[in-house]
């Protein structure tokens, strides 16, 4: 049982009984972490041209053609499963973006760069919130700290700290999303914060 959405497995039991109301609400009960998923991803200057509640809404509509063959087999978490429906629907918007501007880079095959707000959150998670508003100028320099040294991780390492937290995905999940075992999650997501605070030096321990 998933123990943050524990309604999803009582939902997937009756939508594979047939239970037709169970496969909307399945669907629905994940709407919003979709939400907050193309809002972490979707890169800023694509919001002329992209939709994201559209996006979402395609994803659900997807993946409410495809829950029978999900049903049948299960190959991944609910979760994980949805979210590769709205992840490939990401690369291919990014990816179209790319070849017509030239503008928006990445960082590896199929991994769309994360944006610059969402990178400035993940280093605001990671500095920690106890130092005082009077320090301002310490605070910020950390920050900065956090941003670059973030940027000398390896793509996977970095990717572990985003899915755990911006994305708050519980290790099973991130573990799924990555195809690796929670072992090995547990082991990047150490490996990461070390060398977060090997870059940062002293001031690492703000980012733990």
């Amino acid at each position: 049982m998933d123990p943050h959405y524990p309604e999803t497995d009582q939902l997937l039991a009756r939508a594979g009984r047939g239970d037709a109301s169970a496969r909307g609400r399945l669907l629905e009960y994940h709407r919003g972490r979709l939400r907050g998923l193309v809002a972490l991803r979707l890169d800023p200057r694509l919001a002329a041209r992209v939709d994201p509640s559209d996006l979402v809404q395609d994803t659900l509509a997807e993946a409410h053609r495809r829950l029978d063959d999900y049903l049948r087999d299960q190959p991944l978490p609910f979760y994980p499963w949805l979210r590769q429906i709205a992840w490939q629907r990401l690369i291919k918007i990014h990816q179209h973006h790319h070849a017509r501007k030239r503008g928006v880079t990445r960082e590896g095959p199929g991994l769309p760069e994360l944006p610059a707000e969402s990178a400035w959150a993940l280093a605001d998670r990671l500095r920690g919130s106890g130092t005082s508003p009077s320090r301002h100028a310490q605070r910020e320099e950390l920050r900065l700290g956090v941003r670059r040294a973030l940027g000398q991780l390896g793509e996977r390492d970095r990717e572990v700290l985003v899915l755990r937290y911006l994305e708050q995905m519980p290790l099973a999940e991130i573990a799924a999303v990555l195809g690796i075992s929670e072992g090995a999650v547990k082991a990047r997501h150490a490996r990461a914060l070390l060398r977060l605070q090997a870059s940062l030096g002293d001031n690492g321990e703000d980012g733990r």
